[in-house]
C-alpha cells in the first residue's frame, strides 16, 4: 500500500525538489519579499532543521497555472537532472478543473510520470486533491476530483509512494484555510499542509495540522452574499476572462527556485 502512515523510518533527506502548479509555488502565502512562501517552502524548513547547518538543499520548481502535460515537460526532466533524495509532485488539478476534462486520462499521464521520476529520484510523494464539498467555485467538480484521487492513490501503491492525503485533512475545509479568491490556501492552509507532509514523512511536528479552528461567530444571509459579489467582481471574472482569453497566470512566471541550494 501507499504509505501515508506517517511513520516512515529512513535518514533524514538532504535535498528536496518540488514540481507542481500555484498550489506548489505557494499562491495565497505571500512572503515579506513579494514572492510566495507556500507548504512546500514550509515543508523544507521543517526537513532543513533536521540536518546541520547549510546542508540541506531545496529547489521549488512549481509554476501557477501549469496543466500537467506543461508540468511534464518543464519541471520532471529538471527534476531527474536535479536526482534529489526527494520529490513532491502535485499535478493535475488544473486540468481536472476544466470544462470535460477526463480524470481518467489525466491520470494516466501522471502516472507516466510518477514511473519517470521514481526511476530518477529517491522518494517521489504524490498529492491527492482535496475534498471540495466547501468550495463554493469547485463544489460541483468534487465527483471529478473524487475519482482522480482515486487513481492518484492507486498509482501511489503501485510505485510505492508515500501520500499527501489532503482529502482526510479536515482542517483545510474551514473557509480561513482558503485565500480570498477561493481557489488557493491562505498562510494558515498553506502551513497545515506542511504540517501534513512532514508527518507523512516520518517527522515530529510542532503542531497537529488537523487542530480545530477556533469559533467564528454567525453570518447572515445579506454578509454572505455581500461576500460572494465582491468574490466574483474582483476573483472569478478576471480568472474567467483569462480563460476566454487562453492566457494563464503563469505566463511570463518563472520557477522561484530553480536549482537546489540551501536555505
Amino acid at each position: 500500500m501507499a504509505d501515508d502512515s506517517r511513520s516512515r523510518a529512513k535518514e533524514p533527506f538532504g535535498s528536496y525538489a518540488a514540481i507542481g502548479d500555484s498550489f506548489t509555488e505557494g499562491v495565497g502565502d505571500p512572503g515579506p519579499d513579494g514572492r510566495f512562501v507556500g507548504w512546500a517552502d514550509r515543508l523544507a524548513v521543517l526537513l532543513d532543521d533536521r540536518l546541520p547547518e547549510h546542508t540541506f538543499r531545496y529547489a521549488n520548481l512549481a509554476v501557477r497555472g501549469r496543466l500537467l502535460d506543461q508540468i511534464v515537460a518543464e519541471q520532471v526532466p529538471r527534476a531527474r537532472e536535479l536526482a534529489p533524495d526527494l520529490v513532491t509532485f502535485c499535478a493535475g488539478g488544473n486540468d481536472i478543473i476544466r470544462p470535460g476534462s477526463d480524470p481518467d486520462a489525466v491520470a494516466e499521464r501522471f502516472e507516466r510520470a510518477v514511473a519517470d521520476l521514481t526511476a530518477s529520484v529517491g522518494t517521489v510523494m504524490v498529492t491527492t486533491g482535496f475534498d471540495t464539498r466547501g468550495v463554493p467555485v469547485l463544489r460541483h467538480l468534487r465527483g471529478r476530483i473524487a475519482t482522480y484521487t482515486a487513481h492518484v492513490r492507486a498509482i501511489a501503491d503501485r510505485y510505492q509512494c508515500p501520500v499527501l492525503d489532503l482529502w482526510s485533512l479536515r482542517s483545510v475545509q474551514d473557509r480561513r484555510a482558503w485565500d480570498a479568491d477561493r481557489l488557493h490556501l491562505s498562510p494558515e492552509g498553506h502551513t497545515r499542509v506542511a504540517l501534513r507532509a512532514a508527518q507523512v514523512l516520518g517527522l515530529e511536528v510542532p503542531a497537529d495540522p488537523d487542530q480545530p479552528w477556533p469559533p467564528l461567530p454567525p453570518r447572515g444571509s445579506l454578509e454572505v452574499r455581500r461576500d460572494d459579489i465582491q468574490w466574483a467582481r474582483e476573483h472569478l471574472a478576471p480568472w474567467i476572462g483569462r480563460r476566454l482569453r487562453g492566457e494563464s497566470s503563469g505566463d511570463h512566471v518563472v520557477p522561484k527556485r530553480p536549482d537546489l541550494l540551501p536555505l
